[in-house]
């Protein structure tokens, strides 16, 4: 893989990893580094960036509606209330990524959420940790896999009750979240307001 923009088939200059398979594309295109606010939005990008964990993320898209199903919509308040036979369910669904570990921490982690929502939310407590804006990079070699903020990000998440969130899960959530845009230098898609 290139460490520059790479050029596709429709001639629009991508960040390297966002050229192919069609499902990156898209994602890259359209989601990745474009700002989501809201609990339950930011509860699904924080389990999927879990469950992403020592894998593909192109594993992780491709089950994405799976995921969606098997965890209600990723709405914190169904999640938190998932008992032993969820997760026994859950184990049990071919279509999402089978780890008993990251199960366990996914529903953990929308009881940490729902515990949030007297001191403004999950969506509140992960934007507060968004750093200053600052120019694009140029290659892929110019992005830190893990920043200050995301340290602090982890540490703030796990110091509630979060579980799966290092530093490094906390900078690629930040990312995808449009916490901070990591789009290339070149890259076609417009830098964010």
């Amino acid at each position: 893989m290139s460490d520059a923009v790479t050029s596709a088939e429709d001639g629009l200059a991508r960040c390297p990893w966002g050229v192919d398979p069609e499902i990156y594309r898209d994602y890259h295109d359209s989601e990745w580094g474009r700002p989501v606010r809201g609990d339950d939005e930011l509860f699904e990008r924080v389990t999927l960036e879990a469950f992403q964990s020592g894998l593909s993320w192109l594993i992780i898209l491709r089950k994405r509606e799976s995921f969606r199903a098997a965890f209600d919509g990723f709405r914190i308040a169904k999640v938190a209330a998932y008992t032993d036979a969820d997760a026994r369910r859950l184990m049990e669904d071919a279509g999402i990524v089978r780890n008993r570990l990251k199960i366990a921490a996914t529903i953990a982690n929308a009881k940490a959420a729902a515990e949030l929502a007297s001191d403004g939310g999950l969506s509140d407590l992960v934007w507060s940790f968004a750093p200053e804006r600052r120019e694009r990079p140029k290659r892929l070699a110019d992005i830190a896999a893990v920043t200050p903020e995301s340290t602090a990000l982890s540490k703030a998440l796990k110091k509630r009750g979060f579980r799966f969130v290092g530093p490094t899960t906390a900078y690629a959530m930040m990312q995808a979240v449009g916490m901070v845009d990591d789009h290339l230098a070149d890259c076609h898609v417009p830098e964010r307001d």
